[in-house]
């Protein structure tokens, strides 16, 4: 069963959330179309595989499209033309998840995933563990998992008709993002999602172009606990002291905890493609084929496993899917191998996730190799150097280190001078990549860092080794 078609246009429709909402849109029956500054893979992508029709730029010619309701991302402010002609005409808007809750998520029993950290794994390594399970979820995640290929999907047994039964609802797995929701509503996005079970991961302090500091951020994660239901399930990272702020503030939901401090746990020294979990000391179970790097995966993945268990999922169940899940695009993700020199792209946009990121590799390296990092800093928060005297610290593990400032208001090389001659600076992409290439050498793993597109580093620098190769009979770079 379908909604009669009705026309919805979103404005930010390239941002990963708004992609998604306009993925379950379709799916749902509704006619979308969209617009956007720019649009570039893989969300445009994404929408193009499905015929949504987006329009470039925010054109108040749009108006002629006469859509039902238009559906606004957080991306667009006042003093957008084609905003200011909606406003002034009085026609019918909404925030995206607004949207999303009133249309989807009422309809469903809600896996929500929320943290600084990790949101995007987690949220993937939930999904597939339920879809392992045959349970079919629906889900909505920042990036695109690549055991599914989407960003978005409606659960197999979605029904238009709201189910009174809670128990009867199909499952709908969310990434819980803290950011905005629009430029007429200042709460977080999670505050609109009606969870049943809801992951707490972490909690630093990020975003500083709309928090003031971390207290705000702990009252915004508030604000979302106190409407989770007392027949929920709260899972909660007992190692977070910002985490047991939120909660000391008033908490009506069971918790879970999880963390060296929790009642579940994994082991931080385990070796490489193991993890076990252990509940008050005692080894529950082990997947022996755990392809992610690093502590915070271990993290990632217990917590997933947890959440899995409330909806029914047997923890061998939940551990054997672990072994099955490739990953997420833009995490790690393997971009391409040039005579031994390996090239990664990861998303990593706060030093915690820097130094998450590059303890991983290193665990995995040992001492063979070496680890060629190369930093943008792309977020909101990064260009307004909030975090510029973390940054050295962060990226102690890497041999070498290239940055790449050329949009900074600040000094990205006095950043890095705690770092001494391994780390360069550079405003020109063609200059990092000449220098990247000449460093190179088999054996060397190069990880780019950033939540941005780098300029296309990828291609650029894959293309580059390749030509140093094809001119040398002897390549080892």
């Amino acid at each position: 069963m379908r909604f009669p078609v009705k026309h919805i246009h979103i404005l930010g429709i390239g941002g990963t959330f708004m992609a998604g909402v306009a993925l379950l849109a379709r799916e749902a029956g509704f006619r979308v179309t969209g617009c956007d500054q720019q649009l570039y893979p893989p969300m445009s992508t994404q929408l193009d595989a499905l015929g949504i029709d987006w329009i470039e730029g925010y054109s108040e010619e749009q108006l002629s499209l006469k859509p039902d309701l238009f559906v606004i991302g957080n991306v667009v402010s006042r003093g957008n033309p084609l905003l200011e002609a909606i406003l002034d005409q009085g026609l019918p808007y909404q925030s995206g998840p607004e949207w999303l809750s009133r249309e989807i998520l009422q309809r469903c029993r809600v896996i929500a995933v929320a943290g600084t950290h990790g949101k995007t794994t987690t949220s993937s390594l939930v999904a597939w563990i339920l879809e392992s399970a045959g349970l079919s979820p629906g889900f909505l995640i920042g990036g695109i998992p690549q055991n599914f290929g989407v960003s978005a999907r409606l659960p197999v047994h979605w029904s238009v008709q709201p189910l009174t039964d809670r128990q009867q609802r199909p499952w709908f797995v969310i990434e819980a993002d803290e950011y905005d929701t629009a430029f007429f509503d200042k709460r977080s996005k999670f505050v609109h999602y009606p969870a049943e079970v809801a992951i707490l991961n972490n909690l630093e302090f990020d975003h500083a172009d709309i928090f003031p500091d971390l207290d705000a951020i702990v009252t915004q994660f508030h604000h979302w606990v106190r409407m989770l239901p007392r027949c929920g399930t709260l899972i909660v990272n007992a190692d977070q002291r910002a985490l047991k702020q939120v909660l000391d503030k008033g908490c009506w939901t069971p918790q879970v905890t999880f963390g060296q401090q929790g009642q579940w746990s994994v082991d931080p020294q385990e070796p490489v493609g193991q993890l076990t979990i252990t509940e008050s000391g005692q080894v529950r179970a082990v997947a022996r084929q755990w392809a992610l790097l690093g502590l915070h995966n271990r993290m990632n993945a217990l917590a997933a496993v947890l959440a899995a268990r409330v909806s029914g999922v047997k923890l061998d169940q939940g551990m054997t899917a672990l072994e099955g899940f490739i990953g997420v695009r833009r995490r790690l993700e393997n971009k391409g191998n040039v005579e031994g020199v390996l090239l990664l792209d990861d998303f990593a946009h706060h030093p915690t996730a820097i130094a998450t990121t590059l303890a991983g590799l290193r665990q995995q390296m040992g001492s063979q190799g070496r680890i060629l990092a190369l930093l943008e800093p792309r977020s909101n928060t990064m260009k307004m150097g909030v975090w510029s005297a973390q940054l050295a610290p962060s990226l102690q593990l890497a041999d070498r280190i290239f940055g790449y400032g050329p949009r900074l208001g600040w000094d990205l090389s006095s950043a890095l001078r705690g770092l001494g001659e391994r780390a360069v600076v550079f405003d020109q992409l063609t200059e990092l990549v000449n220098a990247v290439v000449t460093e190179s050498r088999s054996g060397d793993v190069i990880v780019t860092l950033s939540n941005g597109s780098f300029d296309g580093v990828h291609e650029t620098l894959l293309e580059a080794l390749r030509r140093k190769c094809g001119s040398s009979s002897s390549c080892g770079l």
